[in-house]
């Protein structure tokens, strides 16, 4: 650590100490479950303390027993929340004045509104700091965040300096914006480097295609959010700037909750902040040991606005186990990606979102964007910007078909753009099949 990043990292910890040290506390116990996993009874504990909370202080689970277990109780979702907004806010703490209400789009664009209890804020905090610790960014590196600014989540000039942070908006990600993009990474000498997949393949694409050498950049880290980064992104963006890339598997109203492991795409998540299910896709039956399902998560901490057995709308597979101390322990082996996203074959068979980045991959620089759209059973359409002078349609629809079957029907329909989503990101695939959907 330079001096000035020195003095920021004993800064914060200093501060934190003043008021209490709670940050520091949480940190610990994020750090120590990480390695030597959750103790059931604990969970238990924390699970039955939350229900019974949220009986005696909301209007949505006022009629259900304090001693009713998770299963008893409903699975919400986005929806449920903004249709339902009112009847989760805590009695108790709803007029805290410590208390955050925090905005996020999500990938329809509709905002969602959510009231943060103080202690919750603590936590996150306390989980970033781990999590940015376990991928290679300490407190007081200087950090660019790729995304997009909107208003709710933009920072004052105060902030950006109190954060050693530079934001850097996704919503232009022409040649220009890239190259100012790269300046900015080597002039300001930037560390660690956090974005949405998607703009960072952009950036590493530009460095490609322009032989920018990244030599005088001392960047430490890379950590994708929010999209699943093709594999081959990954390793080439590790090479580039010689420096580890591991994604955070997180979401704005909870958190980060979980981090990529180096040697495979599995992650490893916190499973002291959050308790974790795997639902089956058509009911609210726990999903068989292997088998994809929907990803639930109750988060023990935000007692303003409690989010018990909250629906994230992404897919994955889970395992958990237990080691010789009884202590539990879980990964995801792999995340799909949003409900909304997941595709199926001819054979009603899901398809995980890396098939569709890695097939775009082997016709880089011909095919510029594309967007496979599941419109039925086994009716496609493929949205194609490309150079269509160079482009081999028969061969970009047989790399397709290889994954869908061979008796998928594609309908190919030329495009100047296929535009980002009102959350910023781009989809390169999206199920509009209501017998799958």
């Amino acid at each position: 650590m330079i001096l000035d990043e020195r003095l920021r990292w004993m800064g914060f910890w200093m501060l934190d100490k003043m008021k209490g040290g709670k940050t520091r506390e949480y940190y610990d116990q994020i750090r120590y479950a990480w390695k030597e996993g959750s103790s059931v009874e604990e969970t238990e504990k924390r699970i039955q303390n939350l229900i019974a909370h949220a009986v005696k202080t909301t209007d949505f689970y006022k009629d259900y027993p304090e001693t009713c277990s998770l299963e008893d109780l409903p699975v919400v979702n986005k929806d449920t929340f903004r249709q339902q907004y009112d009847r989760f806010v805590s009695s108790t703490y709803k007029d805290a004045p410590d208390n955050r209400v925090m905005c996020t789009s999500g990938s329809t664009g509709t905002p969602l509104r959510m009231i943060q209890i103080r202690d919750k804020i603590r936590h996150n905090t306390a989980g970033g700091i781990f999590l940015g610790a376990a991928a290679g960014y300490y407190i007081g590196m200087k950090e660019a965040f790729i995304r997009v600014w909107v208003n709710n989540v933009r920072k004052s000039k105060f902030q950006l300096l109190q954060e050693n942070l530079i934001m850097m908006d996704s919503s232009r990600m022409d040649e220009k914006a890239l190259e100012e993009m790269f300046h900015v990474i080597e002039k300001k000498k930037v560390k660690c480097l956090v974005g949405y997949s998607s703009a960072l393949g952009e950036l590493s694409e530009y460095i490609r295609k322009t032989g920018r050498d990244c030599s005088r950049c001392v960047v430490k880290a890379i950590i994708p959010i929010s999209e699943t980064m093709p594999e081959p992104v990954r390793r080439t963006l590790e090479k580039q700037f010689n420096c580890p890339v591991r994604a955070w598997y997180s979401n704005e109203e909870n958190g980060i909750m979980g981090l990529q492991n180096r040697e495979d795409e599995g992650y490893h998540i916190d499973t002291e902040t959050y308790y974790y299910e795997i639902l089956k896709m058509d009911s609210d039956e726990p999903a068989e040991e292997g088998e994809l399902g929907r990803i639930v998560v109750t988060d023990y901490y935000n007692k303003t606005f409690p989010m018990v057995r909250y629906d994230t709308g992404d897919t994955g597979i889970m395992r958990m186990y237990k080691d010789p101390k009884g202590r539990v322990h879980g990964k995801y082996v792999e995340i799909y990606g949003r409900r909304g996203s997941l595709m199926y074959n001819t054979k009603g068979e899901p398809l995980s979102i890396h098939v569709f980045m890695n097939t775009l991959l082997k016709f880089e620089g011909i095919v510029y964007q594309a967007k496979c759209i599941q419109w039925g059973e086994k009716d496609y359409e493929l949205l194609v910007n490309a150079d269509q002078e160079k482009l081999d349609i028969d061969e970009v629809l047989a790399a397709y078909r290889h994954y869908l079957g061979e008796d998928a029907e594609i309908k190919v329909t030329y495009v100047d753009e296929i535009p980002i989503q009102a959350s910023g990101k781009f989809m390169v695939c999206e199920n509009k099949w209501d017998g799958r959907k």
